[in-house]
């Protein structure tokens, strides 16, 4: 490993090399374990985004715009997990930590593209709670399925754009310094990092991003809930608050599964040493168990899932009932 290293450092002219070498826990007892309760994970993400995603397309009354950012939302959990966990079984259960440069370049572009869809997402469902208790009467001529149809063309849009070109900025790097990549994923941060040539370009592409796909949708979400809150004081009655506090609920929860793990790693890496395995851990484990827990948090705080959930169960249990 250290030879070949030595041997890029010294090969000025080398700008693709053939592999990268995802690091992981680095020296970590027990970290096996760790990638087993991921592999866990990953089986419930599939199976819960797998159920919310097939319930919605298949009972006419969830072909509603609310519902179909919910898919959206079910089908970015789905891709993330997939872009993720899978390879880090492959990588650290079988000890398979090489990856081809051209298939780490598409890891980081389907890991990025995914978990910052997810974000967009909780804005657009934050949209659609901010329509529907500031402007109830006028929802349902707002909210259209055509609407929401350019809202996500729009999202995916830009998600791709961005994403794209961060990827492709990438090639022109010339990695001479190291292939060590120390990370659990083709990590776009400690990727860049590794290149021995102008990095300026990247840098600022990886702050864009981060305003664009994280900071400004997470302001847009709490602008929101600020505007809804204000509706909620203008309700006389408390049951009236309750019900109106109860449509967010769900939601509510999701925005805080996926922001405070992730802004409590970048505040604690600002203000603390965070060591590198303490980062993984908790990055992972974030970007992991979000997806994991979104549909159950659907299915349990959502009352339209929950009686489509309950009457499939009791139909199910009746036919297998007939059949004794």
């Amino acid at each position: 490993m250290n030879s070949l290293n030595s041997t890029l450092s010294l090969n000025t002219t080398f700008v693709r090399p053939p592999f990268f070498f995802i690091n992981g826990l680095n020296n970590m007892p027990y970290a096996k374990y760790y990638y087993v309760f991921l592999s866990f994970v990953f089986v419930v993400s599939v199976l819960g985004n797998s159920f919310v995603m097939f319930i919605i397309y298949t009972e006419r009354s969830f072909h509603t715009p609310k519902y179909m950012a919910v898919f959206n939302l079910a089908l970015a959990d789905l891709g993330e997990s997939a872009a993720l966990i899978p390879n880090l079984i492959a990588m650290f259960l079988f000890n398979s930590q090489y990856i081809s440069f051209d298939a780490c370049l598409a890891n980081m572009f389907f890991v990025f593209f995914f978990s910052s869809l997810q974000s967009l997402t909780l804005t657009v469902l934050a949209y659609d709670r901010l329509v529907a208790i500031c402007l109830p009467l006028r929802y349902h001529d707002i909210i259209t399925m055509p609407a929401m149809t350019v809202i996500l063309t729009v999202v995916w849009a830009c998600d791709s754009v961005l994403l794209i070109l961060m990827v492709i900025l990438i090639t022109r790097l010339s990695f001479c310094k190291s292939i060590v990549v120390k990370s659990y994923f083709c990590d776009h941060g400690p990727i860049y990092s590794l290149a021995c040539n102008d990095t300026n370009i990247n840098f600022i592409i990886a702050y864009v991003n981060m305003i664009l796909l994280l900071y400004v949708p997470f302001m847009l979400t709490a602008l929101s809930y600020v505007f809804i809150a204000g509706a909620l004081f203008k309700i006389a009655s408390w049951e009236g608050r309750f019900k109106a506090i109860k449509t967010c609920s769900a939601h509510l929860i999701l925005v805080a599964l996926y922001y405070l793990p992730i802004m409590g790693t970048y505040i604690a890496a600002l203000t603390l040493t965070l060591q590198p395995n303490a980062r993984i851990m908790s990055t992972s484990f974030a970007k992991a168990i979000t997806p994991m827990l979104n549909p159950i948090i659907y299915v349990l705080n959502t009352e339209e899932v929950k009686e489509f959930s309950k009457k499939k169960f009791k139909r199910k249990r009746e036919i297998t009932e007939l059949n004794y």
